[in-house]
């Protein structure tokens, strides 16, 4: 096997690059942690807004616990060559006051509606104000795409 050779992106390449992964992807691996009980990872399907992230889970998911007792959170997508990790703080929207937009993009997209479970859902809704995006060690220096809620570049 051949190692792959990384061409190192500038900062607005990375940008670009990220906001359409962002824009593509589904799966997002979102990390919280209770002060008592420690780190909680789970993958969730997510819709990226152009702004904010929106994930649901079940009402009493340790997810929703956690990020309701500490909101900061992490996020990452599914890809350790192509790195993307947004860190901001989680708010959380029972499915019954959850605005209409998001919900309607999220039901679109995945052909199903937690508002309309049975069960209780939380929609959490996540604006990065840190942003990480690299391609192996050649582009660690410069990984900072997004700081204090502004993207660079």
């Amino acid at each position: 096997m051949e190692a792959t050779k990384i061409v190192r992106r500038d900062t607005a390449e990375r940008v670009r690059d990220t906001l359409e992964r962002l824009a593509a992807e589904r799966d997002i691996w979102v990390s919280t942690s209770h002060p008592d009980h420690g780190p909680h990872q789970v993958p969730l399907w997510y819709r990226w807004d152009g702004r904010s992230v929106w994930m649901c889970t079940k009402a009493n998911s340790a997810t929703v616990r956690n990020a309701r007792a500490e909101p900061r959170v992490r996020l990452a997508l599914p890809d350790a060559y192509d790195v993307v990790l947004l860190q901001g703080e989680a708010r959380c929207h029972p499915a019954a006051e959850v605005p209409t937009a998001p919900a309607e993009a999220f039901a679109a997209r995945f052909g199903w509606d937690p508002r309309a479970e049975t069960a209780p859902y939380v929609y959490l809704s996540v604006t990065p104000r840190t942003v990480r995006a690299w391609h192996g060690t050649p582009e660690l220096s410069g990984r900072v795409v997004m700081r204090d809620g502004a993207w660079l570049g």
